[in-house]
Parts: C-alpha cells; structure tokens; sequence
C-alpha cells in the first residue's frame, strides 16, 4: 500500500467514497450526495491554503483519503488543524486508516502545527476507539448538535497534542 498526496485524477475516487458515508452513515452530517464540482473546489481550497489531501493507494485503487485543514479561522487558532479520514468499505480493518493519520500527523508536525482535532459522530464508537489507539483523547462532547436520517446526533471532539 502507498500513501501519496493526492492528484486530481484520484478525485472521482474520492468522491465515490464520500458519497457512499454521506448516505450510508452519520459520519458526514450532510444529508445529500454532492457533485464532482464540489470535491474539486475542496480540493483546490486546500491546495491553495497549502493543507494536505493524502489518499492510500493499494492494487491500483483509491482505498482511502485523510486530510486536515483550518480548526478556525481566527488568526489565534492558527497552530490547530481539523483532520477528516475515510476509507472505502471493503479497506477498513486493515491498517490504512491508521497510516494515513500517521502521514498527516508528520505533515502537520512539519507544518509547525500544535494540535489535531477530529469530530466525531458519537454513536461512531469505532471510530471513537480508533482515534484512542493513535493518541487523540476526548475534549468535548455536544449533545444534539447535529441532525441527519431524522435523529439528533452528538458530535464529540477529539484531540492529540503534537
């Protein structure tokens, strides 16, 4: 498996991907599929701000993308970084998800950032678990802040020092 940054061609992978959470689960607290267009400008955006988009590669396939970017916008929030990771079903379980946050990690490091924040559905124990193992550690947890397929959703934050 080889963990890359990201090109545009890896795009539509990244979307299937990010289509697929949008409407398989709560991991996205967006109700609707959204357009290559979109993905691209994403993409764009985070080029322009200088922000990683990795993707994991494996047999020829876009197996999974990590990214990070702004915590907030506020200058004071500057050293802070959000990340996101997803991976296609039939990868997880395998250690990719764990790579591509340990390849971001080492660029926001090098990026002389100080913390990485991830929020979290929380009924997404999984993910919740997965984010102990690589030494985030719960620092917020907002009750009914979200709402997707009909139901109030809890976002806990979760975070690593750098």
């Amino acid at each position: 498996m080889l963990i890359r940054d990201a090109r545009s061609e890896d795009l539509p992978a990244i979307l299937a991907i990010y289509n697929h959470i949008i409407l398989t689960s709560t991991a996205v607290y967006c109700d609707t599929p959204v357009e290559l267009a979109e993905r691209e400008a994403w993409f764009a955006a985070r080029r322009e701000r200088g922000f990683p988009v990795l993707v994991a590669e494996q047999d020829g396939r876009v197996a999974g993308y990590a990214s990070f970017g702004d915590f907030r916008t506020f200058p004071g929030f500057r050293h802070t970084v959000e990340h996101s990771v997803h991976l296609a079903d039939d990868f997880r379980g395998q250690g990719i998800g764990s790579r591509l946050i340990e390849a971001l990690i080492e660029r926001a490091r090098a990026a002389g950032k100080h913390v990485m924040v991830g929020g979290i559905d929380a009924a997404n124990e999984g993910s919740l678990r997965f984010h102990q193992r690589l030494g985030f550690t719960e620092v917020a947890r907002m009750p009914e802040v979200g709402t997707k397929f009909s139901h109030w959703l809890d976002l806990v934050f979760m975070q690593k020092m750098l």
